[in-house]
């Protein structure tokens, strides 16, 4: 059986995309889509990807959004801290013991985003 290798992007309905590229690219680094051939896009470092459809209902990220985000990050602590100085809320998950430590924060449009740096061996 043949199998998908990852995701080859990720897409969605915004407000104003121009400004939430900028907002995404300025603070969690992902580099805008190209808009020719000598552009270059965001290269994610590889690592796992988890696809988790939760229930309808779920509190795990905000009502009333049918997706949220999980962005891996090498250092949780110096991502927040990087986001906090600039006004940017996050919200510590802790750690689950195996797989990481997350945290929560939304975009300028109330999308949900999860950073999890993963638990090293």
């Amino acid at each position: 059986m043949e199998k998908v290798l990852g995701f080859g992007g990720f897409f969605f309905r915004a407000k104003d995309p121009e400004a939430l590229g900028k907002w995404y690219r300025d603070h969690l680094g992902i580099d805008l889509v190209p808009t020719d051939s000598a552009g270059k896009p965001w290269m994610a470092k590889g690592g796992a990807t988890v696809f988790a459809p939760f229930e309808a209902d779920t509190d795990y990220f905000a009502r009333g959004k049918m997706f949220m985000v999980n962005f891996r990050v090498a250092d949780l602590g110096a991502m927040c801290a990087q986001l906090e100085n600039a006004g940017i809320e996050t919200r510590s998950l802790g750690e689950v013991p195996g797989i990481g430590r997350f945290s929560h924060l939304n975009d300028p449009e109330g999308n949900a985003i999860e950073l999890w740096e993963p638990h090293s061996d």
